[in-house]
Formats: structure tokens, C-alpha cells, sequence
């Protein structure tokens, strides 16, 4: 197993985008630190088709010193669930990860995301009408 760091998943952004490095950084650290945040506040967070970060309380717990075999209460202490969404699901288990849909809220004309395929007016209804 590899691992991925936040320079390398920077580095990836910026050459599937074009945007800078010290944009794309930016936002990516902005990003996370809303995330610690939200969920320090007892907010739920769901990214649809990712997955759903959110708070669980661990209960409180008797446990061994491995050492002295001595017992000892392990405090609640608050931690992080996180859910696979659809997407995810799916792409762990071999299937191909799908686009993004090209109806965003808050797409961006003049920087699409390079998966986006924008279908003309005239074809999305054409599209909807065939189930596409």
C-alpha cells in the first residue's frame, strides 16, 4: 500500500486544473481545516456519493496495563465515523468512478473541472427524456 500525501493530492489538482499551487494549496487547507472545525463544533458533515464524517462518543471502559495486568478506566473520548458513500462504494469494489455531473451548483464556466461533459441545451432534455 502506497501513500498519498496533501503535497502529492496539491500536485495532482494543479496538473488535472491548471490553477497555481499556492491556490489550489490554499483551498485544500481551507478545506480541511473546515472540517476539523465543523466536527469539533458536533457537526455532521456529508459529502454525497463520498461518504459522512461525523462524531461518536467512545463509552467509557475497563482495560489492561499489558505490562502489570493492572486494570484501568479508559475515559469517554469523542472520535471520528466515517461512512462510504455510493461513489466510493463502488469504485472499492472495481467499477469505474463516475463523472461529475455537469449539473452542478456551483460549476464554473470558465474553469470547468475536466471530467465535467456539458451537453448542449437543446440535448439535456433530449438526455433526460432517455434516461441519460
Amino acid at each position: 500500500m502506497t501513500t498519498v500525501t496533501k503535497k502529492e493530492l496539491i500536485d495532482r489538482i494543479c496538473s488535472d486544473t491548471g490553477h497555481r499551487r499556492g491556490v489550489v494549496k490554499d483551498a485544500v487547507q481551507r478545506f480541511l481545516e473546515l472540517i476539523i472545525t465543523d466536527l469539533a463544533a458536533g457537526k455532521r458533515l456529508e459529502f454525497r456519493d463520498f461518504g459522512v464524517f461525523e462524531i461518536k462518543i467512545r463509552a467509557p471502559r475497563k482495560a489492561q496495563n499489558p505490562k502489570t495486568l493492572a486494570p484501568v478506566q479508559v475515559p469517554a473520548k469523542k472520535t471520528v465515523k466515517f461512512k462510504v458513500g455510493r461513489s466510493m462504494r463502488a469504485c472499492l469494489d472495481g467499477q469505474p468512478l463516475p463523472t461529475i455531473d455537469a449539473h452542478c451548483d456551483h460549476e464554473d464556466a470558465e474553469h470547468p473541472s475536466p471530467t465535467t461533459q456539458v451537453k448542449p441545451a437543446a440535448n439535456r432534455e433530449v438526455a433526460k427524456s432517455h434516461g441519460g
